[in-house]
């Protein structure tokens, strides 16, 4: 079935499964698909009173809960823009949002009332509260408002803000057709129906956790075992009941050091699925011995959704997230010309189709400047396509680290260095150098246990790369930075260490 909004995918389900529970809770409670519109609508019936119309932004930083899902619905239902913020925002940060953004209503945890009361700027901005216990100014109204204004596929249905590693955050625009067209990609690709349980402990600020987990369960009328973060105790606790798990790399390093992940376990499992970073391949394949399961990995981005996935039926190949989603292209290209490169070859990853975003939020300049003249969208990711069309992910263009003229790939010396026995993860960097403009520093993280020495770990890579492809310097740390969704921030390492050379002679 065909959806204008994901507002009318979740009202087929009411409709035809109303009883259907959406949201199974730690604490016993349940919500039914039914009892979940009923929220909506008291919702919906506030952001009315508070003046938002077709178009507005609704900016939302509030933690997770049955309510903040139901908010998402009801902004659509009001024809407006949902502006999902991460709960780690500081205030300052949130000032740039709402300068940019212009919403007609934020929506913050009650606790945090006080302090965004100075933004209410009477019929420009309206400061609402929603809590995660039922509690909050948004649910204080007994009115419901079961109209929906009409909204066309091509309308805006929310506004992501990028990380901003690279300069000021952007707000790239995801229309109605794009969350719809990809849900139902996903959910035709992984076989998702109304009878599966997934185990949702993720954050819901970001595209894997509402747009994709969310999205692809109220399409098919599933239900969420709704966690509001993820702990491993509780995820084994919930396997056998369970039959999907959707998570970042670092929920399956937990799951695996647990001592109660087994075969048995999982037995009930049909689908394990990881991404938002790259998973180890050791730990792919310790995970398939414990459990008898390939973990899925797939690839997405802010601006796209999903893009890639490997197969649900065929294989799952590690180190790759698969080949294109149903309807969606991926070419690699030369990063100048755009012109396709040869199988084998690493280059810049573009994508073109429905799930691709309609721009950068008031940035036309920046939006015209990231889209080939074919339509391909160049998503700054390095990657090459293999014979049977799966893609590897390399690294981002601005890892990509140019020492002496010639180019590196960090990936490739990641891949080597985490063999090394001692050595659990690694990330590459550039940095300057006074003869090499940038040469390279590998930062690694001991396995337990271990004390892996620089000489030790450069001498293991000397037989394995070319002498300008090996890290001048090695650095040994506790952990790698990473952000809520466990990416490495190879900024922050840059930063770091950008002065290890600096003054000396190399």
């Amino acid at each position: 079935m065909t959806h204008t909004t994901m507002l009318d995918a979740f009202h087929t389900q009411v409709s035809e499964r109303p009883d259907a529970v959406l949201f199974d809770l730690p604490d016993g409670r349940r919500i039914s698909y039914a009892q979940t519109r009923e929220i909506v609508q008291r919702v919906a019936s506030t952001l009315r009173e508070a003046g938002v119309v077709r178009g507005d932004r609704v900016a939302v930083q509030v933690e997770k809960s049955p309510e903040a899902i139901a908010l998402y619905l009801a902004v659509l239902q009001r024809g407006a823009v949902f502006l999902p913020l991460n709960t780690a925002y500081t205030g300052a940060e949130l000032d740039y949002f709402i300068d940019d953004a212009r919403p007609r209503v934020l929506v913050c945890d009650p606790s945090a009332a006080t302090d965004h009361a100075h933004r209410a700027q009477g019929d420009q901005l309206v400061v609402e509260t929603l809590g995660t216990t039922g509690d909050g100014s948004l649910l204080e109204g007994s009115d419901r408002d079961a109209d929906a204004e009409p909204v066309d596929a091509s309308d805006p249905a929310a506004i992501l803000y990028t990380s901003g590693t690279t300069g000021r955050s952007k707000g790239a625009v995801l229309t109605h057709a794009n969350l719809t067209s990809n849900a139902q990609a996903l959910v035709e690709e992984w076989r998702f129906t109304g009878e599966d349980r997934l185990i949702h402990a993720l954050p819901i600020f970001h595209v894997h956790g509402l747009f994709v987990a969310v999205n692809m369960t109220l399409m098919t009328g599933a239900t969420l075992l709704y966690l509001p973060r993820f702990d491993a105790d509780r995820v084994i606790d919930l396997l056998p009941r369970a039959s999907v798990l959707m998570g970042v790399p670092t929920f399956y390093t937990r799951l695996l050091e647990h001592p109660e992940l087994t075969a048995e376990r999982c037995a009930h499992m049909r689908l394990f699925v990881s991404g938002s970073a790259p998973l180890l391949a050791r730990d792919h394949e310790a995970f398939a011995e414990r459990t008898g399961h390939a973990i899925l990995e797939r690839y997405g981005m802010t601006e796209t959704g999903m893009n890639a996935s490997n197969p649900y039926v065929g294989q799952r190949k590690p180190g790759t997230v698969g080949p294109p989603l149903p309807g969606v292209e991926i070419k690699v290209a030369d990063g100048e010309t755009g012109a396709e490169l040869p199988v084998g070859e690493v280059g810049s990853v573009e994508v073109r189709g429905p799930n691709v975003f309609s721009g950068y939020w008031q940035m036309p300049e920046k939006t015209a400047s990231e889209f080939r003249e074919d339509g391909f969208f160049i998503t700054g990711d390095l990657g090459s396509l293999d014979e049977q069309g799966y893609l590897s992910i390399s690294g981002r263009t601005k890892d990509l680290v140019i020492s002496g003229g010639l180019n590196v790939y960090p990936k490739e010396i990641e891949i080597l260095l985490d063999e090394h026995p001692q050595v659990l993860e690694s990330a590459v960097i550039g940095v300057p150098h006074p003869d090499f403009g940038e040469t390279l520093v590998a930062v690694v993280v001991p396995a337990s246990g271990e004390q892996p020495e620089e000489g030790a770990v450069r001498e293991f890579l000397s037989g394995r790369l070319a002498k300008f492809k090996q890290p001048r310097a090695v650095r040994v740390v506790d952990a790698l930075p990473r952000n809520v969704m466990g990416k490495v921030q190879k900024a922050e390492l840059r930063t770091r260490y950008a002065d290890l050379f600096v003054g000396t002679d190399g």
